[in-house]
């Protein structure tokens, strides 16, 4: 090897200038990723400059290099190939595009993997994203001036980062028509195991043995080993636990915990992406992700993001919020593991594009800092829902083998939740529509009183509801009824139906409550289901008007005077459905002008607070007299707020209510 004139030929003066160009957007894009080294971009931009120079100098001179023989070549190759092998100190020899043309064993055990794996791959992808573009641009200045330089580097190694100063120094080898650099580290800290071999994961050659235990660096090696598989094993368990933990299935909820574990325990950074939004509907096609490659891209549902954690440090929270905004595109690693439903691992990353581009126009990668990244389908055995992806900086090394059997696996777990969260919010759909199909849907105007309804569902349970209320006309005026069927779901919704329409068809030709609900009893007798009841007939006189009650096992109506007093009806009765001999409890109030007839499923008197202690019908009278002078609707909001804050918003029961205001004659 000898050195070589600096002269440049046409050809070789425009890739130099192309490959200039190419080097400053590097040093600009390093200058934005997270603590960024400037003092070494300064000094790479600084090089850079005297290469222009040199490059101007040299425009229209001819190359003058030397021809050696094929015998002289090959044992010029012979006697590098010994020194690499022999060598004390990690040697790379590199092409004038700085790609690896072969590493010595000090190099490979250097950054903890096989010279196999290490060539091939560019040189900077092994150095700290931070500095990784003012290596390169004195990789080039190397190459064109033939000076030696002296560069402190960061490689990532598999356990940790390795702190090195490395020589740079050209050298030409005959038979080779373009100089090439061998690199020299001498570095600070030097991992102690040896390397290993590698194994293949997506078509690529990948590192295998244990990445990294969080608090496993400085012991030895076989302990460090088996407290990464503890770890990993802890991640594990403690993400069964947080999806599991809900006891209504939360798609939201579960996308984020699964996120933040892994941001917190495997990665610097988590990315959710799925066929659907995590608050909307499933989004997703018959098809999946069970296509083949070459029609699923056109085919396949687009990935939404959903979630990205990451360090906590106000620039990155920053980051997180625009990267949530940037959706996996064709050709994204995301978008390419949910097609295929193939895992993909990249331990070294070099195109920083994989991740995608931010709409400022720089890559993801470049943005985070991320140096190695993988993902793994979110799949539940019949079809792909999306894709986990995570990104680690040179704090943590690169992703190995076993990261990526565990985020597999996690994988696995978050779509069963999501199938789960899927399915239940789909049933909780269909019983809300059936349970708006047994309640009215809108209350009709009665000349004289204002009437308003209200009805909560359950927090907990999907199942249709056994409340139901209603206001109709009857005999000789109008009717209203309200009632609670034992029990949920699609065989209570039956009887609901039954007796909500079984009341209303019954008033039409008996007039008193009682003997209404008579008829209803008798229509339940044959179901495997008893109903409590409350009904209320009105009768319109000219200055009031007569309220006649019937009840069947529930709680009484409530009447709420003008100016505050309140007073319970007459409770009684047995609930409807269980005997021949029925016989209902009576009883009878007049309404005048700002009175007003409350009638309630037991669903309120039941709500509870953090210590079981029911709300019960002290603080329901206490509740309705503070909104005495309330309009009907005022009212029930009244008690609705109330019962949320006593439950803390957990109600255990549907809760149903009506309300029946005498206006003056003015407002009738």
């Amino acid at each position: 090897m000898h050195d070589q004139p600096d002269q440049l030929e046409p050809e070789s003066l425009m890739r130099e200038i192309s490959d200039l160009e190419g080097r400053i957007g590097e040093l600009r894009q390093a200058a934005g990723v997270p603590a960024p080294d400037l003092r070494a971009t300064l000094d790479a931009a600084l090089v850079e400059l005297e290469l222009a120079l040199t490059v101007l100098r040299t425009m229209g001179t001819e190359q003058t290099g030397e021809q050696g023989g094929s015998t002289a070549a090959e044992n010029e190759r012979r006697v590098l190939r010994t020194v690499f092998q022999d060598a004390p100190v990690p040697l790379f020899l590199l092409d004038r595009n700085t790609s690896v043309r072969r590493v010595n064993r000090q190099a490979a055990t250097l950054l903890g993997t096989s010279s196999g794996y290490v060539s091939g791959k560019q040189f900077t992808v092994f150095c700290d994203m931070a500095t990784r573009a003012a290596v390169r641009s004195q990789l080039a200045a190397v190459v064109r001036t033939g000076r030696r330089r002296r560069v402190q580097v960061r490689f990532l190694g598999r356990d940790h980062p390795v702190d090195a100063v490395v020589t740079l120094a050209r050298v030409w080898i005959r038979g080779e028509p373009d100089p090439m650099v061998v690199v020299a580290a001498g570095s600070t800290t030097t991992p102690t195991d040896d390397s290993e071999p590698a194994e293949r994961v997506g078509g690529e050659q990948v590192p295998t043995g244990s990445a990294r235990a969080r608090s496993g660096q400085g012991v030895p090696p076989d302990d460090e080993a088996v407290a990464t598989i503890v770890h990993r094993m802890d991640v594990v368990a403690t993400a069964g636990e947080l999806l599991l933990d809900e006891p209504v299935f939360n798609e939201t909820v579960a996308v984020r915990r699964c996120a933040r574990l892994l941001a917190a325990e495997l990665a610097d950074w988590a990315f959710i992406d799925l066929t659907g939004p995590a608050n909307g509907g499933p989004g997703t096609s018959p098809q999946g992700g069970a296509h083949l490659a070459g029609s699923a891209s056109r085919a396949a549902p687009l990935l939404r993001r959903q979630v990205v954690m990451g360090p906590e440090d106000e620039r990155s929270v920053e980051a997180a919020r625009t990267l949530e905004e940037v959706d996996p595109v064709e050709g994204t690693l995301p978008h390419t593991v949910f097609v295929t439903r193939q895992s993909a691992l990249r331990p070294h990353v070099e195109n920083l594009d994989v991740l995608g581009v931010c709409p400022d126009g720089h890559p993801v990668c470049g943005k985070i800092g991320a140096t190695s990244v993988l993902s793994v389908p979110i799949e539940d055995g019949d079809r792909a829902i999306g894709t986990i992806t995570l990104a680690a900086s040179g704090e943590y090394g690169p992703f190995d083998l076993m990261d990526l059997g565990v985020v597999q696996r996690l994988g696995r777990y978050l779509a069963l939740v999501i199938r789960a969260a899927r399915l239940y919010r789909r049933r909780a759909e269909v019983a809300e529509t059936l349970q708006a199909g047994l309640l009215p849907k809108s209350l009709p105007s009665i000349p004289g009183v204002t009437v308003a309804a209200k009805y909560l569902t359950a927090t907990h349970g999907s199942e249709v509801g056994g409340d139901f209320y209603d206001v109709f006309r009857t005999e000789n005026g109008w009717g209203l009824v309200l009632g609670d069927v034992c029990g949920k779901g699609e065989d209570a919704a039956a009887v609901t139906a039954t007796a909500r329409h079984c009341a209303r068809l019954a008033s039409r030709w008996k007039a008193r409550p009682g003997d209404v609900l008579g008829i209803v009893n008798e229509a339940l007798l044959d179901e495997d289901r008893f109903v409590t009841a409350v009904m209320a007939g009105l009768t319109m006189e000219t200055e009031k008007i007569i309220v006649s009650l019937g009840t069947a096992g529930h709680p009484p109506a409530i009447v709420v005077r003008a100016d505050g007093v309140i007073r319970s009806a007459s409770r009684g009765g047995v609930p409807l459905g269980l005997f021949e001999d029925f016989e209902p409890g009576l009883d009878a109030v007049d309404l005048t002008v700002g009175d007003t007839l409350f009638l309630h499923s037991d669903g309120v008197l039941e709500a509870c607070d953090m210590m079981r202690q029911e709300f019960g019908q002290e603080r329901l009278l206490e509740t309705l007299a503070a909104h005495a002078g309330d309009t009907p609707q005022g009212m029930l909001a009244g008690v609705e707020q109330a019962l949320l804050e006593y439950c803390d918003g957990d109600l255990r029961d549907d809760v149903s209510m009506l309300a029946l205001r005498v206006e003056p004659p003015s407002l009738a």
